[in-house]
């Protein structure tokens, strides 16, 4: 009896996690789509194909179910990066990595980080709250200037502020989805490679400085 009980738990579970995640997608297909002011859960609803009474079983309201959206496409970018950030054997080829498998991330999902783009538009919430905990990208910022420290210590990197660096290659990333929702056609990858070219340029120690 004891193991039925749990199969069925079991199952139950895997049913309500399979649902929020359903929700979770609609909700970035819906917000990227339409905008944040104009998304509601009635809509998400009924892209889902269920009652938005649903959505209010698995999430405590549009503000609940917009912190999980954000989860969703951070963790995801961090899944894609990563692991393609991994194979870099030194700082040089990482930071170029890191740049290629962001926007190859950008090109993959692209109602995904549209999706976070409009809800940064919106603005705070009445209480005066970022929509999402502002520590999801924490993970990307610490990446960043892991790579960038990395490059200084072994002397492939020349002498810069690291924060302002990392700030630097974080906002030229953050430009492409406003630019991608005005044209779907953007190209992407030759995007990637000039952003690449443009920071190895602006971080590999100079030759005259190597001679010295």
């Amino acid at each position: 009896m004891q193991s039925k009980t749990l199969a069925v738990d079991q199952k139950r579970s895997f049913i309500e996690t399979a649902r929020r995640a359903q929700i979770i997608e609609c909700a970035i297909e819906t917000i990227a789509e339409a905008g944040y002011a104009q998304t509601s859960l009635a809509r998400i609803a009924k892209r889902a194909g269920i009652s938005a009474g649903v959505i209010s079983y698995y999430f405590d309201g549009k503000d609940d179910l917009i912190a999980e959206v954000a989860a969703r496409v951070f963790a995801a970018g961090d899944d894609f990066i990563r692991p393609r950030v991994e194979q870099g054997q030194n700082a040089a080829a990482a930071l170029r990595l890191f740049i290629e498998a962001s926007v190859g991330y950008i090109a993959a999902h692209p109602a995904y980080l549209i999706a976070v783009m409009n809800i940064m538009r919106a603005g705070r919430t009445e209480s005066g709250a970022l929509r999402y905990d502002p520590a999801l990208g924490q993970a990307r910022r610490d990446g960043i200037a892991g790579i960038l420290g990395w490059g200084q210590g072994t002397g492939a990197f020349r002498p810069f502020s690291i924060p302002v660096m990392t700030a630097t290659v974080i906002e030229a990333l953050d430009a492409i989805p406003p630019e991608l929702a005005v044209d779907p056609a953007l190209d992407l990858p030759a995007y990637a490679a000039e952003l690449a070219e443009l920071f190895d340029r602006a971080t590999r120690v100079d030759a005259k400085e190597q001679v010295r």
